[in-house]
């Protein structure tokens, strides 16, 4: 063993097994009462799939709403397969577990932030500007609202 554990990438990795758990569960069964996920994605991962399109319009990162209408989720041991509604027009998504900046279920004030790792020239985001938000909407227009996580710890 090196000089010390590294408790923060064990943690994230028990925390990207969560998602894993919930989404295989919701692959199985649906989503049950209100429960949805705003979940927002590095666009930029190697892994990432996506229309061209879409990582044009979102080339950092973006905010995936699941909630009315998904379809072909699957779940394998990185990540998961789903289509989702953009503009009326389904379109097939990859996202890798350690693609996943932020997991949150605000039906139930649930929320996960994963602290991603970036080369040193990047910039990150400024701590008030909030990420683009895709509404997977239905012809019933809900909106959402970005949560901060902080408002969860204790």
């Amino acid at each position: 063993m090196a000089g010390a554990i590294d408790y923060g990438n064990l943690m994230h990795d028990a925390m990207r097994g969560l998602i894993r758990t919930v989404m295989e569960a919701v692959a199985q069964d649906g989503l049950p009462g209100d429960h949805h996920f705003f979940i927002t994605v590095d666009t930029g991962h190697p892994d990432m799939q996506m229309a061209g399109w879409l990582r044009e319009r979102y080339p950092e990162e973006i905010t995936l709403v699941i909630q009315h209408w998904f379809d072909n989720l699957s779940v394998d041991e990185d990540g998961f397969a789903i289509t989702l509604n953009f503009g009326n027009a389904p379109e097939p998504l990859y996202i890798p577990f350690d693609a996943i900046s932020t997991f949150v279920d605000p039906s139930v004030e649930f929320g996960l932030r994963f602290e991603l790792h970036q080369d040193d020239d990047s910039d990150d985001l400024d701590e008030d500007e909030e990420a683009p938000m895709l509404e997977n909407a239905e012809p019933e227009e809900k909106s959402g609202e970005v949560v901060s996580l902080d408002k969860f710890r204790k």
